[in-house]
């Protein structure tokens, strides 16, 4: 259940129903089967996924091992195929937001982020949570599709980690990190070669460099050494075995509720780093 006026106010009410519209096939996404609305709510008809969000299983684990960290990427990687095949950018990636169903297979929830994009055009809207923001959100450059494959970046990262690589005890510190990109970042020596390099090539600077950004789009990923052996038809008719079956119900505290963080990231921001700051950020003097 979500306020209507925010919704309006977000533009998110357009974009529950474009994901209504999206989840009518099976994909590794959330499925939204119904919406309704008073005068003050908009309510979702969800599948129920009770398996607690991968948030949750990172605060458990500490960290998940490469095998694990796998399955779920490409539970990921499956989704935003199809997202980005339909126009769709999501915007939003991070463990919170992929929730693990009964069988233990991950599903990427309905964000208020999400937006459609035509082919060749951009979007400008501030929109997104802090550390998985791509660099060309923050400046204000215009994004498309290609944003998300930074952050799909960003979330192997803490998958395998248990932290995320652009992070600081402020805002102004996470943005600042992030425009500085991954090349300053330390990886942790329990990371196999492979990874760091796919993390490295999907959090490129520049859009278009970004792995998957060109005309093999997700089929770059899977054919990527990291994931050499992976069965990814296996994936997609869900007959592989996931690396956790959940064996009881979480509560809903615990399962893919969506939370209002992401959409108030830009209130927050603003409210948190002085304009002078926020300037020398966004227009850095030559």
């Amino acid at each position: 259940m979500t306020h209507k006026r925010n919704n309006e106010e977000t533009g998110a009410l357009e974009n529950w129903h474009s994901w209504e519209d999206l989840t009518r096939r099976e994909c590794n996404k959330w499925r939204l089967y119904k919406t309704f609305r008073d005068a003050e709510h908009l309510y979702n008809l969800t599948e129920a996924c009770l398996g607690g969000n991968l948030s949750c299983l990172l605060k458990e684990k500490g960290h998940l091992d490469d095998s694990s960290a796998k399955f779920y990427t490409a539970c990921v990687v499956e989704a935003l195929s199809f997202l980005h095949c339909q126009g769709v950018v999501y915007r939003d990636v991070k463990p919170e937001n992929v929730v693990l169903d009964e069988q233990g297979y991950g599903k990427l929830i309905g964000s208020r982020c999400l937006r459609r994009v035509e082919v060749g055009k951009k979007t400008w809207t501030f929109c997104g949570t802090l550390g998985y923001m791509a660099p060309e959100v923050i400046l204000s450059k215009g994004h498309s599709t290609y944003a998300d494959l930074w952050s799909l970046g960003v979330f192997m990262f803490e998958l395998l980690s248990g932290r995320l690589p652009f992070d600081g005890s402020d805002s102004l510190k996470i943005l600042t990190a992030t425009v500085h990109g991954i090349d300053e970042i330390e990886f942790p020596k329990s990371f196999c070669k492979d990874a760091c390099d796919l993390i490295k090539n999907l959090c490129r600077g520049k859009p278009l460099e970004r792995l998957a950004s060109q005309r093999n789009k997700a089929k770059a990923i899977q054919k990527h050494k990291w994931f050499d052996g992976f069965n990814w038809d296996g994936l997609c008719k869900r007959k592989l075995t996931p690396p956790l079956i959940p064996k009881k119900q979480w509560s809903c505290a615990q399962t893919g509720r969506i939370s209002d963080h992401s959409v108030q990231t830009k209130t927050h921001f603003l409210e948190t780093v002085p304009a002078e700051t926020l300037t020398a950020l966004l227009h850095p003097k030559a």
